[in-house]
């Protein structure tokens, strides 16, 4: 596995990378590009080290092409909002972004041109898709790919509940049987058809790649999850984030080595602060499975070097990371 490890951080006004250049032993923050609105998601390049994107809310996509460094404002991208972005796994210069109302772009140049996924708001129940605000309207909160098949794609919407395409974005499904205040989704290398999300009422699981789903919210103290995330190569070591709403309230980190049948509180994260920093963001590494980070909401960052077990801050302390913003490059 490679030594040097880069995590890209986005912030409520900026964006920075954290690299280590000796596995994880030390840590140096690079600069921090000031963004003039919160940073929402961000993607690493699975095959491009130095390239990742960031979704930032009303401030549209970015690029970075040298390791977090520097970012480019993809000013091409067609709407001011963007919730989520994708890197596709094979095709290095493809993304998709999600965007409000709940639309999915794509570009296949790099963020240079876009073309909207027209069949995306075709779905029958899209009329339905809304937010508990009058003044804004449904988004695509989170977009997740199949790690078994580039052409599945998974889009979860606040508020409207689950959506999946099988054919690269052409067309899409609503997938029935969970709540449909979606927060997050994600997937395992290990096992494909394992599909996991977080949803404003509790944490869901799929064995079936969506076609069905049961909570697994026993044992949780809390309801309202945030994130949600399975290991790369162990779908049923799960890690949750979770609170009393969507104020954060009360916030609490657990592990479970079931699938989530059962759950284990890790009280190493964001418990030593008072209040209670909430986990908003963790991401396993790429290039070391047994190697997971997660940022809090006042601005630490943790890493574990045994699957989430044990957990220890690393050396740097940013403005915040409430966003909950993080993705890591594969080498």
């Amino acid at each position: 596995m490679s030594a040097a490890k880069t995590i890209y951080v986005g912030m409520h006004d900026g964006v920075c990378s954290i690299t280590s250049e000796d596995g994880g032993s030390s840590w140096r923050q690079g600069p921090v590009t000031a963004l003039p609105h919160a940073a929402a998601r961000l993607a690493a390049s699975p095959l491009n080290p130095q390239r990742a994107y960031l979704a930032a809310y009303e401030a549209g996509v970015y690029r970075t092409d040298d390791g977090g460094n520097s970012w480019t404002h993809l000013a091409s991208y067609p709407s001011p909002y963007a919730h989520s972005v994708l890197a596709h796994p094979t095709e290095e210069d493809t993304l998709f972004v999600g965007s409000e109302p709940a639309t999915v772009y794509r570009s296949r140049d790099g963020g240079e041109t876009w073309s909207e996924l027209e069949g995306f708001t075709r779905v029958p129940e899209a009329v339905d898709w809304g937010f508990h605000s009058p003044t804004r309207d449904s988004h695509v909160r989170d977009l997740r790919v199949a790690p078994n098949d580039a052409n599945r794609l998974y889009a979860g919407i606040e508020v409207g509940g689950m959506v999946c395409s099988g054919d690269g974005g052409a067309n899409w499904r609503q997938l029935p049987g969970l709540n449909d205040d979606i927060h997050c989704v994600a997937l395992s290398d290990a096992r494909p058809d394992s599909v996991y999300v977080a949803t404003a009422r509790a944490p869901y699981r799929s064995s079936d790649g969506g076609a069905n789903w049961q909570p697994i919210n026993e044992g949780l103290d809390r309801r309202y999850t945030l994130h949600i995330s399975p290991a790369p190569d162990d779908a049923n070591l799960v890690l949750v984030t979770v609170s009393e709403n969507a104020r954060r309230l009360n916030p609490m980190f657990y592990r479970s080595t079931d699938g989530g049948d059962s759950w284990q509180l890790v009280d190493e994260v964001g418990q030593g602060t008072e209040p209670a920093q909430m986990v908003v963001a963790f991401e396993w590494d790429p290039a070391d499975p047994s190697r997971v980070y997660a940022g809090a909401d006042g601005g630490q960052l943790y890493q574990s070097s045994d699957r989430g077990l044990t957990w220890e801050e690393l050396p740097v302390h940013l403005s915040s990371v409430a966003v909950g913003a993080l993705a890591v490059s594969p080498g």
